[in-house]
């Protein structure tokens, strides 16, 4: 040991005392001088025993790291602390760079040694299942030492590489946009699904374990002390648990005891297609290129992923034809993933792995703004990128003409995708190069062109069959005027034609009633979840030239004060009142405990 003293830069894992290498234990019991964050020097203190203790606050790590290094040139040996590894996001760095300030040398200088520890992405992927299972990459969301439009480059480059992503320091009590935008980011490259785990203060007393989504991960709450792990597009979630798929099953029957291929042939270049090896030895003017996801002008393009069906035909294949070349296997692969299809919507029907030259499906994309046409999209290698958008043939008409159905089919085409939603309108996922010539053939058709994702729906019944028309007018204009305008999160704004309402307008965000000649007014509803209930009934008999502007407040109201990502009835509720209609609390619900048991 130099003469100088010792630095010691302890990472102590995820703070209890069972995860603590024994190293650690060592160095802190041979260290005279403990120098760390108060929170982490309170988590530590069982096992000190009467060394000198330097304890400061955040925003301090330079004088700590200042402090460490003059006390080790005194000959003292200084344990500075850091939870989970020191050397990732803790304080080795930051102790080395002041230790090359002052021109230290390792020869000649103070000793310095660096006790590596469980960092976060490992205790919190433990505790959701095994979500790290493949390709991973940890970005901290703190922009107070890294500027964020370096940090947005990042989060693009790891979102369009389809890495499992773990967020360091996603939120604190100033910083509250950069989750916001993050998830922004990674809409645009995954689906909605994905699965997402939050884990707060893990293996500490208040540990707490959420599996959420991509789509609702801003829905639970998130911290300093939360580690946000993003899966991939193979990530699943089993009996509640977080699994990202390494990629046997490309080459491996998981529920056999006997392998189609035997030990020796598994790492032949014929068994896997997909590799290099194989490519290299594939001719150039027969080889397909291999198209990797990537971002767009709209979107991203997620590659369709190779089934275990087809792979076990492709095994199958290789043991017979022992002799086959690797470009004939390729392609056999490929036609047989051809064969297969697509499985989209199915988030949790991914499969890991990327198969060569196979076609791009959708990764869902938002269109912003208010207007449905984005500009000229052009995907990875000049490819067309995705364009996603709603329509529909009118706000109460649900009735598609011969000429509106073609036309959809012939935009769609091969490649393209319609689904019917429970809203009464059908997205349209299409490869597009010129989004606003598409737009314009959509609306030659009188069809109503709806940007996807947070923006307001206006959606009505069919006003039984248009015989009780009176609110058509109402729900037109409220569709021309607020359709499509950009929200802190989706919003529905519904109309029901008559007192029945038997559209469930009042179960919508924003429900209208049209009654014995005026409009009932219902702020506030949640569809879904646990506690889902009613819009609160807020106005009654509004007549027909008040109804819309009144509306029309409310919305203007909502876009101004929302926060990103807030759903409109947590909206109400945080402000207490909106144009002049005062919130209250839905009924709590009655447990009843029926006799028979049911």
């Amino acid at each position: 040991m130099s003469p100088l003293g010792k630095l010691l830069v302890i990472g102590f894992g995820p703070g209890d005392m069972e995860h603590i290498t024994r190293r650690a234990l060592d160095a802190l019991a041979e260290s005279e001088v403990i120098i760390g964050y108060n929170t982490y020097v309170d988590l530590i203190r069982p096992l000190l025993n009467g060394q000198e203790i330097v304890r400061t606050g955040m925003t301090e790590e330079v004088s700590r790291a200042q402090e460490a290094v003059r006390q080790a040139e005194m000959g003292k040996k200084v344990a500075v602390i850091s939870s989970g590894d020191a050397g990732v996001y803790g304080m080795a760095g930051l102790v080395y760079e002041v230790l090359m300030q002052k021109g230290w040398r390792r020869e000649d200088g103070v000793e310095v040694e660096v006790v590596p520890g469980i960092s976060a992405i490992q205790s919190c992927a433990s505790l959701l299942g095994a979500p790290v299972m493949h390709d991973a990459c940890t970005i901290s969301l703190s922009d107070h030492l890294t500027p964020w439009e370096t940090i947005v480059k990042r989060v693009e480059a790891a979102a369009s590489a389809d890495f499992v992503i773990a967020l360091y320091n996603p939120r604190s009590g100033r910083r509250t946009r950069q989750i916001v935008e993050t998830q922004s980011i990674l809409l645009r490259y995954r689906d909605p699904q994905t699965p997402v785990g939050l884990v707060k203060s893990a293996y500490r007393e208040r540990q707490q374990v959420i599996v959420t989504t991509l789509e609702d991960m801003l829905n639970h709450d998130i911290g300093m002390l939360t580690t946000v792990i993003i899966g991939n597009s193979s990530t699943t979630v089993y009996d509640g648990l977080i699994v990202t798929p390494r990629g046997y099953q490309r080459k491996y029957t998981l529920d056999a005891t006997e392998q189609a291929l035997k030990p020796h042939q598994r790492l032949r270049t014929e068994a896997e297609p997909w590799s290099l090896g194989a490519q290299e030895d594939t001719p150039r003017a027969g080889a397909a290129p291999t198209m990797p996801a990537g971002p767009s002008a709209s979107g991203a393009a997620v590659a369709t992923q190779a089934r275990p069906q087809a792979m076990a035909a492709v095994q199958a294949t290789t043991a017979v034809q022992t002799g086959a070349a690797p470009a004939s296997l390729a392609a056999e692969a490929l036609s047989r993933l051809a064969v297969g299809g697509k499985l989209p919507g199915e988030a949790n029907a991914r499969w890991s792995g990327q198969a060569p030259a196979a076609k791009s499906t959708a990764g869902t994309s938002a269109v912003a703004g208010a207007g449905a046409a984005a500009g000229m999209a052009t995907g990875v290698f000049g490819k067309p990128a995705l364009f996603e958008v709603g329509v529909s043939p009118g706000v109460g008409n649900k009735k598609f003409t011969a000429r509106q159905m073609a036309l959809l089919a012939e935009v769609a085409g091969d490649d393209g995708e319609l689904e019917y939603t429970p809203d009464h309108l059908i997205v349209l996922r299409v490869p597009c190069a010129d989004p606003e010539e598409l737009v314009g053939r959509l609306r030659d058709e009188r069809f109503i062109v709806m940007p996807i994702g947070d923006v307001f729906k206006v959606k009505a019944c069919d006003f039984c069959n248009m015989e009780k028309d009176d609110a058509v007018p109402v729900a037109e204009h409220l569709q021309v005027v607020l359709g499509g305008l950009q929200a802190p999160k989706e919003t529905s704004i519904a109309l029901n034609g008559c007192g029945m309402a038997c559209y469930g307008a009042v179960l919508e965000d924003i429900g209208i009633v049209y009654r014995k000649g005026g409009y009932d007014l219902f702020l506030g509803g949640k569809k879904f979840g646990r506690n889902a209930h009613a819009a609160q009934p807020v106005a009654e008999g509004i007549s027909g030239d008040q109804i819309t502007d009144i509306v029309e407040n409310v919305i203007a109201e909502y876009k101004e004060k929302g926060h990103p990502n807030e759903r409109f009835h947590k909206f109400f509720k945080r402000v207490g009142v909106v144009a002049g209609f005062r919130h209250e609390d839905a009924p709590v619900t009655v447990e009843v405990n029926a006799v028979c048991g049911d």
